[in-house]
């Protein structure tokens, strides 16, 4: 993990709300959040597959905070709780543990290994047009039938909300934010530029926007902040031109791994992080981030 050196904050004249420092980040999560294949990665935890220029470390060099950087390729909520994790070099102790009491900032971005949403994604991959092909909303979401990844969902959320629970209690003071999955996958899809039909595009998009907003609804039901990176990633999906792209395509034009952040997007993505929390003031009592 690396360590960056905090900065001075300057001591709030009277009657002025300052902003809080920051210096303890702790970052927590899953590929989309760890950088897989972005240069450079980092060499004391190469299972993890961690880029040195993932959100986290970009937001953190913009605040001057210390960070804690334990994302990892593969995770589960439940590796972020209570579960090692296993990768290819060895075995990962849960992520939580690196939250403490001092910790003022706390980011998350997880969830979408627990419901394999990875594997569905790579099931609906159909180089050749319709009707060459099976299409895998219609095996995951047939006609009258309960939708699988939606059921998954559902069944995850309740997690979700308990791993909010337990990072508030290791760490009470430190401002939480949940950051969910971008658009990797417009709707209606770029077939064959990229190998999904567009019902198939149509399905991914959906099921992604519906993991994103049960997870809002579990850290809004906590007062926990949530960043929702759709807006601000469309037209920038795994469709568009290879420079304007923050997902990489099915097969990568650049360092990344298949329609995961590039690092375009991680810069993208911790500069709009870092907006929203430098409009947050701090309580004048605590200093703490509010």
């Amino acid at each position: 993990m690396s360590i960056i050196a905090g900065v001075a904050v300057a001591p709030a004249q009277a009657g002025e709300v300052r902003r809080a420092p920051v210096d303890r980040y702790v970052a927590l999560g899953d590929s989309a959040a760890s950088g897989p294949f972005i240069p450079e990665q980092d060499p004391t935890s190469p299972g993890c597959y961690r880029s040195d220029h993932n959100y986290p470390r970009l937001l953190a060099e913009r605040l001057g905070a210390g960070l804690v950087d334990v994302t990892c390729t593969g995770a589960e909520s439940r590796h972020i709780t209570e579960t090692p994790q296993e990768t290819p070099t060895g075995t990962v102790k849960p992520q939580i543990e690196s939250v403490k009491q001092d910790t003022d900032l706390v980011t998350i971005t997880v969830g979408a290994n627990d419901v394999d949403l990875v594997k569905t994604v790579a099931s609906c991959v159909n180089a050749l047009p319709e009707p060459h092909g099976t299409s895998c909303a219609a095996e995951l979401a047939p006609p009258g039938m309960p939708d699988k990844l939606r059921t998954a969902i559902d069944a995850a959320a309740p997690r979700w909300g308990a791993m909010l629970d337990q990072v508030r209690e290791r760490a009470p003071e430190a401002r939480v934010v949940v950051v969910g999955y971008g658009t990797f996958l417009r709707r209606g899809g770029c077939h064959p530029y990229q190998p999904f039909w567009a019902k198939d595009a149509d399905y991914i998009s959906r099921t992604v926007g519906y993991l994103n907003d049960r997870f809002r609804a579990e850290a809004e039901e906590r007062g926990v902040t949530y960043m929702d990176l759709r807006p601000m990633s469309e037209g920038h999906d795994a469709c568009a031109q290879p420079e304007d792209r923050y997902y990489a395509g099915v097969i990568p034009s650049e360092p990344a791994a298949p329609l995961h952040p590039t690092g375009r997007g991680m810069a993208a993505f911790a500069e709009e992080i870092h907006g929203v929390l430098s409009e947050t003031r701090s309580d004048p009592s605590t200093g703490k981030i509010g």
